[in-house]
């Protein structure tokens, strides 16, 4: 069956999420494959993927990087993708993999 699968990028200059970028792909097969196949389009996908806004905190600021760490470990993080999600109108829980851009460069595998 198939299925919408994400790459979502997280653009950090100077330690701060500045912004989402997500690209979807409808693909068949096991997660180990769509993952592998994510990560393998990951340099391509990252310069014509969809841009969305980073969220902000209650003084208008970026989130830190180590924020997001904190609630990727906790399995948070799926929240502040949302908007991604229903821009793609993606199933709960979708397959997805998270890829850095750190101060201009592609922390891909």
């Amino acid at each position: 069956m198939k299925e919408t699968i994400l790459n979502i990028f997280l653009v950090i200059e100077d330690d701060s999420v500045k912004e989402f970028r997500a690209k979807s792909y409808l693909i068949e097969g096991d997660d180990e494959s769509k993952i592998s196949y994510l990560k393998q389009m990951a340099k391509i996908d990252f310069a014509n993927a969809e841009i969305f806004d980073s969220p902000l905190n209650k003084k208008g600021e970026f989130m830190k990087y180590k924020h997001f760490s904190k609630l990727e470990t906790q399995g948070m993080h799926f929240r502040l993708f949302e908007d991604i999600f229903g821009y793609f109108n993606v199933p709960h829980n979708p397959l997805i993999c998270v890829t850095p851009f750190y101060d201009g460069k592609l922390l891909a595998e």
